[in-house]
């Protein structure tokens, strides 16, 4: 799987999901440090990648354009540190299947992950 971290997250997840041997790269490092979100989904969408965040806007995006993709990891209820989000973000992918996460939106808090296939109907 292929991560696109958003500003919301830490670099050191990029790093964490690349020794994991997944394919990740954090916004600012890919020229995305200011962009609008509508143009971080395109270009989520058009490398393939599932997009790390804490930004409420992105699920509210693909709502509203009942996009397909790209899938989302949302982190909800608060602020996380760094071994928090490593934590639940490895719950996420140890208790959903692969092929389920890039048409998603994968709501993580605290106590819980919901899933929600796209696009929102």
């Amino acid at each position: 799987m292929k991560f696109l971290v958003d500003m919301p997250a830490s670099p050191q997840l990029v790093k964490w999901l690349n020794e994991k041997g997944y394919d990740a790269v954090h916004a600012s490092d890919i020229g995305l440090f200011k962009t609008k979100d509508k143009e971080i989904l395109n270009e989520a969408r058009r490398q393939g990648r599932i997009i790390i965040t804490a930004d409420l806007d992105f699920p509210q995006l693909l709502a509203m354009s009942r996009a397909k993709d790209p899938g989302i990891i949302l982190f909800r209820g608060g602020n996380y540190n760094e071994q928090e989000m490593r934590e639940l973000l490895k719950r996420v992918l140890d208790n959903i299947k692969p092929e389920k996460i890039p048409d998603s939106i994968v709501v993580v808090d605290r106590t819980r992950i919901r899933r929600c296939p796209l696009p929102i109907e």
